[in-house]
Parts: structure tokens; C-alpha cells; sequence
């Protein structure tokens, strides 16, 4: 009869900390023992952090990253640790997952398939490894793989046939919404094809502007989930594999789609502005949703006691945003200012007066309160060192409805990748989490959208509704639908004409835009990269 008890390691390393790194995952081995496990099996590059990027291309990072192995395998006692981490080995690179075993020699498997799509850039740094590696523990003969290995079939068909019983695999899949039931699918393929059971660990933790959601989970021989660790939590949680397969264990359920978008949010924030060692958070406050929705997420990723709101009314700011942005910070318990941004805005009424002469006035005008209140902000944070959270969503990064130096001022966009449709769905969804007291007015929600940068100023003067921008944008930028075939779908031909047109000539702006939380399969990140110099045009 064989037996393994395997532990999953879902672990939050900070990227380069790798004397942390190193603590935390002797850590976990060390409840994984305590607990009865046999085995820890760690995330994907889980000792230096993922993604390392350009740090791989520095001879004295990977040499730190070995020193690093050395001090893990000397703290390796009673368990068998399995941790991914890079190697520099014959003038090659490789994203490496060694097995350390107390008094044994260090075996290591070298990953095979190299992602170089979406946020991934792997083969810039990595070279693939070409073979298998099985080993035995507790006579059971565990393949290894890493991550993208398990989305193509020949890795685990070589690790059968090299003699494998169970596959082993180490993931830092970063999140996006839906992923955890792709990853399952795909990961099902690979265990009905080789008739292999398979468990497979992935990281937690926001690095810049991925978001990486852990879900870890094992799946039996029918490619039915036996076990499963919850969402965006650490945590070591032990699997059984008795006598040819995983036997059931604990099963997280997976998040509905509201609650995981706004977890990968707290996730990010919270990861971004800890790691960076920021104190504290600074936000301009609109009275709109947009505005509300930032503050809540910051407020249940930091506490209350480190975020700051400052509200800055011009003489358009209605009565009602100010009122409804009292109510709000009062409900939440924020340090909270308002500043006018009257004089400033006749200060540059005066300044630029004899070289606006004969001009009506227009954007203009209306960009320099946006340039003003980002000034207030920027200010507030070089004297205070809080960092500036921008509140600026997908559906108007994507057409350059923002102003350069003044809403996307700023040094984390948490909702940068969030539609317009989905900060109404998350605001609601935020709101019956506490239903006592929900934090957003139900002014904000309701009220039509407005920059309040004239009288009576709607977004729908300028742009599509958001049911129809959103649509548009979401074909256009996410799938690579055509214009025809979003106007073939029954989109109005002039929205998709506008919303691709502008679209096409915001680029300039998205790329001085601050890094934000990415949660869709395409964001304005890592994975768009769009010449801003182009005349290419689409055809219709």
C-alpha cells in the first residue's frame, strides 16, 4: 500500500526578499512536518518571487537566489521540500523546481514550456528544460512540472512515461476573473490523458500589477477536485494520496465573481503599498463611484487609520457630491480634508489670460481643475510620504477619458481594469457586505456619472452609455473582434466607430498612466502593447 501525504504551500514571498523568503517557507515546512506531511510543495519561484524579470538578467541576483537554496536546504528537517526557484546553470537560465530531501543530493527539474503570451515574458529570461524528473518518496514516484507545462500535454505524457504515479505542479498563475475553473480544465486534461492524479500549488499575493489568487487544489485519477484552499488566504493544507490516488479532503468554494473581483482589489492594494513600505494612502475624493469604490477597497485592504480622503470642490461640484463624500468618510471612520480649488483655478484664470485672449473657453478649462486637484494631491503626498491612489476605471482609460496630470495623477490605479458596469456591480456588492451601514450613498449609485468640470456636465455627453462602451471595448481590446463584427453583433455602427477611434488615440495617455491592479484577460499593462506612433487604421 502506498502513501504520501503531500502539504501545499500557499505562500505570499516578497519579490527579492529572499532572506524573508527563505524563513517563510522553512516556516511552512515546518507546520507541513508538525501536521504529519511527508512532503511541501511550493509555488513557482516561490523562494526570489514571481516575476523576477530583468533581476534574471543580473549575475549577482542568481547567485544570491543559490545562496538562498543553500540556507532552505540546511533548514530542511523531517519533510521532503520541493521549491521553485531560478538556476543559472552552462551559461543558461532555467525556472527550476529542486527537491531537497535531509541528507540526499539536490534533484532538480528544469521547466519545459516557456509562456510568452499576456503578462508572460519567459523566454526572454529562461531557457526550456528537455526532459522529466521522477522521483521516489515514500514509493511513490512523483513527477514534477511547472505551471505552463500543464497547459500543452507532452511534459506530463514524459513524466508518465518516465514512471510517474502522481504529478506534482508548481504555479504562480496570476489571477483574472473565471480563471480558477480554466485552471482546473485544463489541468483535468492532463490527468485524463496520462491517468495520472495531480497536485498543483499557486501562489498568493499582489506583485505590481498582478494579482495571484492561490486557490491551490488537488484532483483525483477521474479529474474530480478532491481538495482545495480558498482564494487571495495563505495556508498549508494537506492532501492524502493512498493506493494509487488523492483521497477527499477540504474544498474551498470558488468565489462568485463580485467577491473575487473586489478580493484581487483588497489583495493588490494591500500588497502593493505593504511591500513598498508605504505608511499611508492618499485619495481625491469625487463624490462619484468611481471615487467611493477606492476608498472601500483601500479602507479593507489598510484600515481606516491609514487612508486619507481630501475633497476638492470647484464651483461646479454639486452640493450633493459633498454631502454624500461627508456621509461616506463618516461611515468608514477616514481622516478626511476638503480643499477648494477656487482660488487655484482663478490663479491660472489670471496667469493665462493674455494667451487665451479670443478663445472660448472649452477642455481647457476644464483640464486645469483636474491639474489642480492632482497638484494638491501630489503635494499632500511628497510632504506626508502617502502614496496617491488614482480612481480612473477601464472603460475611461480606454478612450482618454482622463486628464494627463490630473485624475491619473498619481501611484497605484486600483481600478484601472475595472469596467464601468462592474465599479456599480462591486459598489452594490461592497454595500450588503455591511448592510447595517453601507458605506456608498445611495446617491452615488444612483445619480447619473459626472466629472463636474462644467455646469450640468453627464458622461453620456461625450461617450456611449457604459452598457454599450463597455461591450465595445471589452470585443475590441480583450477578444480582437473587428469592427465589423462588433457591429455585425448588434452594436450601433457610430458608438463602435467613436469608441474604437478613440481607443486608437488614447495610447499616449495610457502609457503615462500609473501601474494598476490587473483582474481581466487583457489589461492595459503588461499585456497590451500598442504602438503610439500607428496610422494603422481598421477597416469596416
Amino acid at each position: 500500500m502506498s502513501s504520501l501525504k503531500i502539504a501545499m504551500a500557499q505562500v505570499n514571498p516578497v519579490l527579492g526578499d529572499l532572506d524573508a523568503n527563505v524563513e517563510l517557507i522553512a516556516a511552512a515546512a515546518r507546520e507541513a512536518w508538525l501536521a504529519g506531511a511527508d512532503l511541501l510543495l511550493t509555488p513557482e519561484l516561490a523562494l526570489c518571487g514571481y516575476p523576477p524579470e530583468d533581476l534574471l538578467l543580473r549575475p549577482d541576483f542568481l547567485r544570491a537566489c543559490d545562496q538562498a537554496l543553500e540556507r532552505l536546504a540546511a533548514r530542511v528537517e523531517g519533510i521532503t521540500l520541493v521549491v521553485g526557484h531560478p538556476v543559472f546553470r552552462d551559461g543558461r537560465c532555467y525556472n527550476a523546481a529542486t527537491v531537497l530531501q535531509p541528507g540526499r543530493p539536490a534533484l532538480s527539474y528544469h521547466k519545459q514550456r516557456l509562456p510568452n503570451a499576456q503578462v508572460f515574458d519567459e523566454v526572454r529570461y529562461f531557457s526550456p528544460g528537455t526532459a522529466p524528473l521522477v522521483v521516489e518518496l515514500q514509493g511513490v514516484r512523483c513527477g514534477l512540472a511547472i505551471c505552463e507545462d500543464v497547459w500543452h500535454p507532452e511534459p506530463a505524457r514524459l513524466a508518465r512515461e518516465a514512471g510517474a504515479e502522481l504529478l506534482l505542479v508548481l504555479n504562480a498563475s496570476p489571477c483574472h476573473l473565471g480563471k480558477q475553473p480554466e485552471r482546473a480544465d485544463t489541468l483535468g486534461r492532463r490527468v485524463l490523458e496520462t491517468g495520472l492524479p495531480a497536485v498543483y500549488t499557486n501562489l498568493v499575493g499582489g506583485q505590481d500589477e498582478l494579482v495571484f489568487d492561490g486557490g491551490s487544489f488537488a484532483l483525483n485519477r477521474e479529474a474530480r477536485i478532491m481538495a482545495r484552499l480558498p482564494q487571495f488566504e495563505t495556508g498549508v493544507m494537506l492532501v492524502d494520496y493512498l493506493d494509487g490516488d488523492i483521497q477527499p479532503g477540504l474544498v474551498a468554494p470558488i468565489l462568485p465573481e463580485e467577491a473575487e473581483a473586489y478580493q484581487a482589489l483588497v489583495l493588490g492594494v494591500r500588497d502593493y503599498v505593504g511591500k513598498n513600505r508605504f505608511p499611508s494612502v492618499l485619495i481625491g475624493l469625487s463624490g462619484g463611484i468611481d471615487s467611493a469604490l477606492t476608498v472601500c477597497v483601500a479602507v479593507d485592504a489598510l484600515g481606516a487609520d491609514k487612508v486619507r480622503a481630501v475633497m476638492m470642490p470647484s464651483p461646479y461640484t454639486a452640493q450633493m457630491s459633498l454631502d454624500d463624500s461627508r456621509a461616506m468618510v463618516e461611515a468608514l471612520g477616514i481622516h478626511y480634508d476638503e480643499i477648494p480649488i477656487q482660488p487655484a483655478m482663478q490663479a491660472f484664470e489670471t496667469m493665462l489670460a493674455s494667451q487665451f485672449a479670443g478663445t472660448q473657453a472649452d477642455t481647457t478649462e476644464e483640464n486645469i481643475q483636474a491639474r489642480a486637484r492632482g497638484m494638491i494631491l501630489m503635494a499632500l503626498s511628497n510632504k506626508t510620504g502617502a502614496l496617491v491612489l488614482t480612481t480612473g476605471n477601464k472603460s475611461e482609460m480606454a478612450v482618454g477619458y482622463c486628464t494627463l496630470y490630473g485624475d491619473m495623477a498619481g501611484g497605484f490605479a486600483v481600478i484601472k481594469d475595472v469596467y464601468k458596469t462592474l465599479v456599480y456591480r462591486l459598489s452594490r456588492f461592497r454595500n450588503r457586505q455591511s448592510p447595517d451601514r453601507p458605506p456608498i450613498p445611495e446617491n452615488i449609485i444612483v445619480r447619473p456619472p459626472s466629472a463636474e468640470l462644467r455646469p450640468d456636465q453627464k458622461d453620456q455627453d461625450s461617450l456611449p452609455e457604459y452598457e454599450i462602451l463597455d461591450t465595445i471595448v471589452q470585443g475590441y481590446m480583450e477578444e480582437d473582434r473587428s469592427p465589423r463584427e462588433l457591429i455585425a453583433s448588434g452594436l450601433p455602427e457610430a458608438a463602435v466607430r467613436k469608441v474604437v477611434r478613440l481607443l486608437r488615440i488614447a495610447e499616449y495617455k495610457r502609457r503615462q498612466a500609473p501601474v494598476g491592479i490587473r483582474i481581466t484577460p487583457r489589461g492595459f499593462g503588461k499585456d497590451w502593447r500598442y504602438p503610439i506612433t500607428n496610422r494603422y487604421a481598421d477597416e469596416y
